[in-house]
């Protein structure tokens, strides 16, 4: 309010100042005939007492003035006290805010390393398993094919062992006869065929008969070196020469030669 009264205060001079050189400017609103300084001074001089008047009435002494500042002051000090307060909330909320981020973001990454440490060990033992699996699978193929191939090897020694023990009626002939020979007289391998061929069997059950009879040919050698000896004389190297020429080799005649003595 006192500094609306010191603004009327400040018009009434300046109108009264003004009205006092010309005295037409500020009395436009009167008669032609009331325009002149007397009634500038009575209208505008009363109105700067006035106003100054209420000026001084209105305006507040100098304590509350200073009270007033101090408490300004004041409320600019707990305005900027509070604005700091509030800056340093924001500050901390901000940061608080950014370590829950960093926080966050850490036990995200933190989760994602564990997922992805057991996506990639459940991986491996996927893949641990897969090759057990492909190992036993390739074991058992393993013994499959070994179980078969013996089976395959079982089947086929008993077929030969059947064709074997198949004989025909000559070649079963031809067994007894050789086993017959060989039985009261020693014959050389090559000897017995060249026997049974004379008695008519053919080189083919001649030489099966042989083969199938169990003779051991070094003592077949002995006994017919000993034979000879029993009924004419031969030096080592003439009783060798005829036992190679009734068909036995030169180390099995050589054989018998030393073990009858020569």
């Amino acid at each position: 309010m006192d500094t609306l009264f010191f603004i009327l205060f400040f018009i009434s001079i300046l109108a009264l100042l003004i009205g006092l050189i010309k005295p037409n400017i500020v009395l436009k609103w009167m008669p032609v005939a009331k325009r002149n300084r007397k009634h500038v001074t009575m209208y505008f001089g009363i109105a700067t007492i006035v106003f100054l008047i209420l000026f001084g009435v209105t305006t507040p002494p100098t304590s509350d003035i200073a009270d007033n500042n101090s408490q300004t002051e004041q409320v600019k000090a707990e305005e900027a006290e509070a604005e700091k307060q509030e800056e340093e909330e924001k500050v901390k909320a901000e940061a608080e805010k950014q370590e829950e981020e960093e926080k966050a973001k850490a036990e995200a990454e933190k989760q994602e390393e564990e997922e992805k440490a057991k996506a990639e060990a459940e991986k491996q033992e996927e893949e641990e398993k897969a090759k057990a699996e492909a190992e036993k699978q390739e074991e058992e193929e393993r013994a499959k094919a070994e179980a078969e191939k013996q089976e395959e090897e079982e089947k086929a020694k008993a077929e030969a062992e059947k064709q074997e023990n198949k004989e025909t009626m000559s070649q079963q002939q031809a067994v007894k006869m050789a086993e017959d020979y060989v039985a009261y007289t020693a014959f050389a391998k090559s000897g017995l065929i060249e026997q049974l061929e004379y008695e008519g069997f053919n080189n083919k059950d001649a030489t099966y008969a042989v083969e199938k009879i169990n003779v051991n040919w070094k003592e077949q050698a002995v006994k017919m070196a000993e034979d000879y000896l029993d009924y004419t004389a031969f030096s080592k190297s003439g009783l060798i020469e005829q036992l190679e020429y009734e068909g036995f080799s030169n180390e099995i005649a050589t054989y018998a030669a030393n073990e009858v003595g020569l």
